[in-house]
């Protein structure tokens, strides 16, 4: 995978509120991902890293949120967004972009993009 961008250039929260980026991506120019992969960081830190991918598997978009951010009802996890073009990385590994490819159109068929997962 090429690095992209982190959480603070996300165009919008996990939420689903519309707080934008800096950047003026209309809704159109948005893409779709899904929700493919929650790990835990292993480090200090008590990360939890969400990946969001494109249904081919192509692209991916990840998030890094604080293990206490998850409580409450505001910070919910969605299983799909829709994130601008220059948030999203590339996914080289083939094997890795298969199962990104299998996972995201799974979701997608079983789960409205503002589903909580």
């Amino acid at each position: 995978m090429n690095a992209n961008r982190s959480d603070s250039t996300a165009d919008r929260t996990d939420s689903g509120d519309s707080e934008s980026d800096a950047s003026d991506t209309t809704a159109d120019e948005e893409i779709p991902v899904w929700l493919v992969e929650r790990t835990y960081g292993d480090d200090e830190l008590n990360l939890i890293i969400l990946v969001y991918a494109t249904e081919d598997g192509q692209r991916y978009h990840r998030r890094e949120r604080a293990l206490t951010s998850f409580t409450g009802p505001a910070r919910e996890t969605s299983a799909g967004l829709r994130v601008s073009p220059d948030a999203l990385g590339t996914v080289d590994d083939p094997t890795t972009r298969e199962r990104y490819a299998e996972e995201a159109s799974r979701m997608a068929e079983q789960h409205d993009p503002a589903d909580s997962v």
